[in-house]
């Protein structure tokens, strides 16, 4: 009995043991990041679709090593296109201490997030929307939407289209529109043009037949329509009752293939959008040869997972990339601060939206030089780019 007693001591020791020494290809715990999303409600077109671009990315990621040999794995957390949502999961992130955080996509939302984050986590908004102070830890992705405007200025200079129309949102989206069409109006070139109407409506109106018919009788050149989502299709449909003709400009948040398929039987018949650097664009205007790699590799792995390129992809991209070659550098323990710092101080870095530069532009790293306007081309369902970045038009 007691060489029994000593065999079954011997066992459990070596069993004790071997638990806790690593075993050779025992699988690593990933390194979560965090994503928070509108994967339902009214921003569900814009969350689901940059879901599908990080889950590519994500995979992509892997394949080559991971965070300095570590999985890296996004989890999606949904607010549900609500600013008090995104408010409740941004404090359960914050509860875990992570370094970075992703989201959300719409500006409602990324401001509630924004006095949460003011000590960590470094936090990437994926709306150019909001207007991050610089210094501190939320980022904005994409070329700000006061910048796209100033490119869409400079077309209409360009066409010589000087007298503008305006509808809105009364929301932050709708707000920040304002703001950006005052500053853009602020700069010297902009003297010559006239705002000749500046309609509002709620996000929750039916029509806008009201707003339509007082623009309609202002005689512009251009209209501007600022919103997005399914008060964008009340605004098309609008126009469109009203016998509207003219060009009309929108927000790159409606830059989705899926929009314009199911808009398509009421959209207008010019529509431009200001983005940034991403979409295919042939030869004609050239980029920096560093982007326009960046961009080859972009639409080779959104066309391997069969995902559309447009702006949802563009505004998920670079801001994820930027995060995971932050934690390459500094490793997978990386603090917040340590994150923050590295991004302050880049630049060169070349993405598809432009070539970044954060000492020059804090807390988004692009400019005006990151913008082009862009034409929806339904024969070839494509957004043609119609002007050299900046927004000056090519010569047609």
């Amino acid at each position: 009995m007691n060489h029994i007693r000593k065999y079954w001591i011997a066992l459990m020791a070596a069993l004790a043991l071997g638990a806790g020494a690593p075993t050779e290809g025992r699988a690593q715990a990933p390194l979560q990041v965090t994503v928070v999303l509108p994967l339902t409600g009214n921003g569900a077109f814009l969350g689901q679709g940059q879901q599908r671009t990080l889950q590519a990315l994500q995979a992509k990621v892997n394949q080559e090593g991971g965070i300095g040999g570590v999985p890296l794995e996004f989890v999606f957390r949904d607010d549900q296109t609500s600013p008090q949502v995104a408010v409740q999961l941004t404090n359960a992130a914050i509860a875990q201490r992570p370094a970075v955080l992703l989201g959300s996509s719409l500006v409602a939302m990324c401001n509630a997030m924004s006095p949460l984050v003011k000590n960590g986590p470094f936090t990437y908004c994926m709306s150019p929307a909001i207007q991050p102070a610089a210094g501190g830890f939320m980022y904005s992705s994409g070329t700000s939407t006061h910048e796209l405007l100033a490119a869409n200025f400079r077309y209409f200079r360009s066409r010589g289209w000087d007298r503008v129309a305006l509808i809105s949102s009364t929301d932050a989206t709708g707000q920040d529109f304002q703001n950006g069409v005052a500053a853009a109006l602020k700069l010297p070139e902009n003297a010559g043009f006239r705002i000749v109407e500046n309609a509002r409506f709620n996000q929750t109106d039916v029509s806008v037949s009201a707003q339509m018919e007082r623009i309609r009788a202002a005689d512009p050149q251009v209209l501007i329509t600022w919103t997005t989502g399914g008060p964008i299709a009340t605004v098309f449909k609008g126009i469109v009752q009203a016998g509207l003709t003219i060009p009309v400009v929108t927000t790159n948040g409606n830059q989705i293939f899926e929009q314009m398929d199911q808009y398509a039987e009421f959209l207008p018949k010019e529509l431009y959008i200001a983005t940034m650097l991403f979409p295919p664009h042939g030869d004609t205007p050239s980029y920096q040869p560093e982007v326009e790699a960046a961009q080859k590799r972009f639409y080779a792995a959104m066309d391997a997972a069969k995902i559309g390129i447009d702006s949802r992809a563009a505004l998920a991209w670079d801001p994820a990339n930027l995060l995971v070659e932050a934690l390459r550098k500094l490793g997978p323990t990386a603090t917040a601060a340590q994150v923050k710092a590295y991004m302050e101080g880049l630049k060169g870095w070349a993405g598809i939206n432009g070539v970044y530069d954060f000492e020059k532009s804090p807390a988004r790293g692009l400019d005006l030089s990151n913008a082009v306007v862009t034409r929806w081309d339904p024969t070839i369902r494509r957004w043609r780019v119609m002007s050299r970045p900046g927004g000056e038009a090519l010569a047609r």
